[in-house]
């Protein structure tokens, strides 16, 4: 099967660039390549290592393809491709399974090369037809389902929960699905998804009606996520210019492999004349604990839900930012447990080398006591050089 997946991969890479060549009318391609540095300094020493630190480099491919099919019919193909090494991939060879994960219907991550010091891991994250004709718009494939408002948490997102720390995943999973939708006006419209799986747990049938009203925009979910029925809803709009938005999910078992739980968040934003930037959200989870919320794993935990975005029951972020210059901008978010008084704190620089490449230097640095949500954790730090085309 790897075997087959290798020359599947050189054929894809090979196959675009002509295909864009002969069709320039009918097909696009972009992506990117960025090189990921990552230096980790526990908070604990590393059980059964020599080693105080963690250290890898992600030499990062995307490919987006898109082909005009017809004027009603498109298809979409789009992969990223890693190699990665460091002494996290040397002493730790259970990484690799943590990143070779696809809880999709098919299977389409895998293992391309690897050697004890280093893997290449790809995965076709999307690959879909979408129709258009009139009102109806029909998406079947793996695709991103979206359904998400606020800019940190997503209760509403129950098809592609993606983590707050996951920044260099900036599309976000997909999912194997069939999204139907119908525009019954100019702001709002319909739509039904199904996304079969291979076990209950990651079987979903859902649906939402979006519309707009005295100028803001609302959305209501409801249906079946895994082993929960879901009942929820949104909002988007602004109070004197400062954006307003927040979703609520509430979940009842389906059967006895669940538990109730509501989660909601709210946010604000706000973009001042001299361009400053300010954010701020909570996050309330029915089920979070109100003493020591116990330890996050930030690099071995690769699955998440819209039902656990944090293990605590209420959480604070805030976010300020400001262009330094016109090439070079500066960012400081946080988030706050305020129960057991554990805390992240992330600053980062972005400066525009060129029209197309730019560095990045940002870091995760978690703060707490024995036992909280960040105590355990430690502090990370990236640099990333990345060029688009």
């Amino acid at each position: 099967m790897t075997t087959k997946r290798f020359n599947f991969l050189l054929l894809f890479l090979m196959i675009i660039p002509f295909r864009a060549f002969v069709q320039e009318s009918k097909v696009s391609l972009n992506g990117y390549l960025k090189e990921l540095y990552m230096f980790y300094s526990p908070e604990y020493p590393i059980p059964g290592t020599d080693l105080d630190y963690l250290a890898t480099n992600i030499i990062h491919n995307r490919l987006n393809l898109k082909w005009y099919t017809s004027k009603k019919l498109t298809t979409v193909v789009e992969m990223r491709n890693r190699l990665m090494f460091g002494n996290l991939v040397t002493k730790f060879p259970d990484y690799q399974s943590t990143v070779d994960v696809d809880h999709g219907l098919v299977d389409l991550s895998w293992i391309t090369a690897q050697s004890n010091s280093w893997f290449v891991h790809s995965m076709i994250d999307r690959a879909y037809l979408d129709y258009s004709s009139g009102k109806w718009q029909i998406r079947t494939g793996r695709q991103r389902v979206n359904w998400g408002i606020n800019l940190v948490w997503n209760p509403n997102d129950i098809f592609n929960t993606f983590s707050y720390f996951d920044f260099d995943y900036e599309e976000r999973p997909g999912t194997d699905a069939v999204r139907v939708q119908y525009y019954t006006g100019t702001t709002s419209s319909a739509e039904l998804v199904y996304k079969p799986g291979r076990v209950r747990e990651r079987t979903a049938l859902a649906g939402m009606y979006r519309f707009s009203r005295w100028d803001y925009d609302f959305q209501f979910i409801g249906g079946q996520a895994g082993n929960d029925w879901i009942l929820g809803g949104g909002w988007s709009g602004d109070i004197r210019g400062a954006g307003f938005r927040g979703e609520l999910t509430h979940f009842e078992p389906a059967n006895n492999h669940s538990f109730r739980s509501t989660v909601a968040s709210v946010s604000a934003d706000y973009t001042f004349s001299n361009s400053w930037y300010i954010h701020s959200s909570v996050l309330y989870n029915s089920t979070g604990k109100l003493g020591k919320a116990g330890g996050m794993d930030v690099l071995f935990n690769p699955d998440m839900s819209a039902k656990q975005l944090s293990y605590a029951r209420w959480s604070l972020f805030g976010q300020v930012s400001k262009p330094i210059t016109p090439l070079l901008s500066g960012s400081f978010s946080g988030i706050v447990n305020p129960s057991d008084c554990s805390f992240y704190f992330g600053p980062a620089l972005t400066y525009s080398v060129l029209n197309n490449l730019e560095l990045m230097l940002t870091g995760q640095l978690f703060f707490g006591g024995s036992g909280t949500e960040f105590g355990d954790i430690g502090q990370l730090a990236f640099g990333r050089l990345k060029w688009s085309f």
